[in-house]
């Protein structure tokens, strides 16, 4: 089951590479096919807006955000702080990643859609 994946993030984000490497990293062990993965440099506040930036680094999991498990609705052109595991961080680790993906998949196995 194909799904789409996008990060989308702000060039300066301290945590937008590390998170990327999260993301290939599960490229390469063959969780994401190399098509299911875009990138997405959010370059100012127009498209900010117009694709409802939720902060970098983002990753949109068909459409839906990874961490909130919401469609954006808002927009924030702000470095995201994430809390996992009780420790706040600015990178998206690869267990939620994996975590989050395999229930997406999961759902749209079963008909269910985020």
């Amino acid at each position: 089951m194909k799904i789409s994946v996008e990060l989308q993030y702000f060039e300066g984000c301290p945590n937008a590479t590390t998170t990327l490497g999260n993301l290939h990293e599960l490229v390469e062990e063959g969780l994401l096919a190399p098509g299911e993965l875009t990138v997405t440099e959010v370059s100012d506040l127009e498209l900010a807006e117009r694709i409802r930036f939720q902060g970098s680094p983002t990753i949109l999991v068909n459409g839906v955000d990874l961490y909130t498990g919401k469609k954006p609705e808002t927009m924030n052109y702000t470095c995201r702080i994430f809390q996992f595991d009780g420790v706040k961080t600015g990178v998206i680790n690869t267990g939620f990643i994996r975590t989050r993906i395999a229930e997406t998949r999961l759902a749209e196995i079963r008909g269910q859609h985020r």
